[in-house]
Order: structure tokens, then sequence, then C-alpha cells
């Protein structure tokens, strides 16, 4: 089992990278292939439509992406909260892929992160639009990680550690559940039910 943990910020060495890097850490003390894919520094050009035209620059800069989500069995997707709503470089990221292997009926669990007491509102602006082309499944469960500088450091001594033993002990959990999805919704990719050349773009 392979997950692929996007990290959702466009900033260097951001709070959201570091979810990132404990969450793959988790995944791999539970026996669990992840990758960290990170937008930081914005490595995916706004999206036109050359992408549709398979423009060699586009298919050269999308294929380590590809690659790692194709490979992946489901994911985990980590969006600061910036002005109530996603990074703009994570919007663009579902624009990139359309209903192909890469994303395309994939469990997914959401984890919004909050310098102060938000992060609801990503969650809430993932569910709504972001599947609809790519297909992205997320699962009913999901993480919401308020004051996130005070939780989950290496230095223990920078976490509040009621709120960091709860955190720590969420997320392992969240991640057995995503694991289980994971199971179940490979019979339903392999089914071949989910490809329609007609019925290319969600509603």
């Amino acid at each position: 089992m392979k997950i692929a943990i996007i990290s959702g910020s466009h900033r260097h060495n951001s709070q959201s990278e570091k979810v990132a890097h404990f969450v793959a850490k988790t995944l791999q003390k539970q026996g669990t292939e992840a990758s960290v894919l990170s937008l930081a520094g914005n490595p995916l050009p706004l999206w036109d439509t050359g992408i549709w035209q398979n423009d060699p620059s586009w298919q050269a800069t999308l294929k380590p992406w590809r690659d790692t989500l194709n490979d992946s069995d489901g994911l985990v997707v980590i969006s600061p909260e910036w002005h109530g709503q996603i990074p703009s470089g994570l919007k663009n990221f579902f624009l990139l892929w359309g209903n192909g292997a890469e994303l395309a009926h994939k469990p997914a669990l959401i984890i919004g992160v909050s310098s102060s007491d938000g992060g609801a509102y990503p969650v809430a602006e993932l569910r709504m639009s972001s599947y609809k082309n790519c297909r992205i499944c997320y699962i009913p469960e999901q993480v919401i990680i308020r004051h996130v500088e005070s939780v989950l450091n290496d230095d223990a001594t920078k976490n509040k550690p009621d709120a960091d033993s709860y955190f720590r002990e969420r997320i392992t959990w969240s991640l057995e559940v995503l694991k289980e999805y994971t199971q179940a919704l490979r019979a339903v990719r392999a089914s071949g039910k989910t490809r329609h050349a007609k019925f290319q773009n969600g509603m």
C-alpha cells in the first residue's frame, strides 16, 4: 500500500509541510509506504489548455507528480486556511488532474491546518468542489489541527502536551481508517465501472 501526501502550502518550511512529514513518518511506522508532494514555492504552473494538447513542457513538468500519484493507493490532502480559503496553488493542483489514474476513485483524508482556531473552511471547500472532475473520494473522517505551531514538533519543549498527544493519537487513528478505505476502493477501481467515455466530467 502506498499513500501520497499533498502539502498544500506555498510557503517553504510551512506548518503544513511539518504536518505532512509527521503523517509520512506515522504511516511508515505502520508499515505503509508514504511520499510527500509539496507545493512549496509553487512548483506547478497555473493550468492552461496546453495540458489538454499534450504540450511537451506540461508533460515534463507533471511526469514526476503523475508517477507518484499513479502509484498511490490513497491520499492525504493537507491545507492551511488562508483568508478562509485553500491556497491557490492547491486549487490549481486539482485542475491539473482529470478522471485518470492519478486521483480518481482513490480515498483521501483531509487535514486542515490553522495557526489559530480556524481550519474548517478548507475542509468545506475541498469537499464542495475539488473532487468534481478528478473524482477523488474524501472519506468521512477528517482532522483539523488548530494552533498548529504548538503541536507535532520534533522538539517536545515546543509542544503543548495535552494537545500534542491528542493530535498524534487522532491522526494515527484517522490514517488507519484511511487505509481501510484504501483496501475497499481497490475493488471499485478494478471493476472497470468507474470509467465511461461519454461521462468524463462530473456534474
